[in-house]
């Protein structure tokens, strides 16, 4: 399969500190990971937290991102991904462009449709159904790429209407890269066929951990379905997409198989299931590598994302993969 190099995230959302904010930032850029992406998520410890199932955040984005920026070189910052209905579109395309423009163009655009409804409920806000959170991310997506053009705005939708100014400040520009990279995320035909057409990065959503769906398709099947869904989208703009993932579950062992079996136990999900799950990653730092050369083939995953506690373990295979 024609797919672009490797590369690697980080998403890290928790610090106790701005030095340790920091730190966390040098090292991800020192360890060779491409990009730091931080969480749009926004509940503290509490039963709404505990109901919506999102792992622990400190840290707001935009805030993380910029602080990200000013203390990396290299290190392209992101979200994974902004939720649409947290943000007021016309201003998050403007702190965006104003992002990309402080950090030297080292900004990846991560947008989404929303998907946790008791996250939605503990906020205040409405979680339409899924149609029209799509229909609402189109929208937002064409409003960000028509502020970045820096030409007077004009935008009559049913969600988005914004008119009467250009958006500034426009973003760094390259002949490469006339606008920031935009992923977009999900796991459905829907939104991953918008993202096939209108983003640069297409990130998909984890499979569900279960032996079959309700289609009777198996993980491996549901992630090859959901790639097809890209390819029939994007056409011939496929082969420039980056497909980008992040396993579930993380563990760089001598010992896979023990860490199955706890990982088993603690999950109630069999260890036969966990071991051949397109987002688990488990084993030595060149069988995890072998791994991630064959899902690229198998789901097209090129850009891959670990979680902030996997940082330092996972770096062999950043090492032994990255641009390759």
């Amino acid at each position: 399969m024609d797919r672009p190099p490797f590369r690697f995230g980080v998403q890290a959302t928790n610090a106790a500190s701005g030095r340790e904010w920091r730190d966390t930032v040098r090292r991800v850029e020192g360890l060779g990971y491409t990009t730091l992406f931080l969480a749009d998520h926004y509940l503290g410890p509490g039963p709404a937290q505990r109901a919506a199932r999102t792992p622990r955040q400190d840290l707001a984005p935009i805030a993380a991102m910029a602080t990200a920026a000013a203390h990396s070189a290299t290190l392209r910052i992101g979200c994974r991904v902004f939720c649409i209905d947290y943000h007021v579109p016309a201003v998050l395309a403007k702190e965006a462009a104003t992002l990309d423009l402080l950090s030297d163009g080292r900004l990846e655009m991560g947008i989404g449709a929303g998907w946790s409804d008791v996250e939605y409920a503990a906020m205040g806000l409405e979680f339409d159904r899924p149609g029209r959170r799509i229909a609402k991310l189109a929208e937002v997506v064409s409003l960000i790429k028509a502020h970045w053009q820096g030409e007077e705005l004009d935008c009559s939708g049913e969600f988005v209407r914004v008119h009467g100014y250009a958006g500034r400040p426009t973003p760094v520009r390259t002949p490469q890269r006339p606008r920031p990279p935009i992923m977009i995320g999900g796991g459905g035909r829907r939104v991953l066929s918008l993202a096939a057409r209108e983003a640069d990065i297409v990130s998909m959503s984890t499979v569900p951990f279960v032996a079959r769906d309700a289609d009777g398709l198996d993980p491996q099947a549901v992630a090859k379905r959901r790639l097809g869904f890209v390819r029939a989208a994007a056409g011939e703009r496929f082969a420039r997409l980056d497909v980008e993932s992040s396993p579930y579950f993380t563990e760089i062992t001598d010992d896979p198989e023990a860490a199955l079996a706890r990982l088993a136990k603690s999950t109630g999900i069999p260890a036969d299931l966990l071991r051949d799950h397109p987002n688990v990653l488990i084993g030595a730092p060149e069988s995890v590598a072998d791994s991630l050369r064959s899902q690229r083939e198998a789901f097209g995953v090129n850009y891959v994302t670990v979680q902030q506690s996997q940082l330092e373990s996972f770096a062999p295979v950043v090492a032994a993969l990255h641009g390759s």
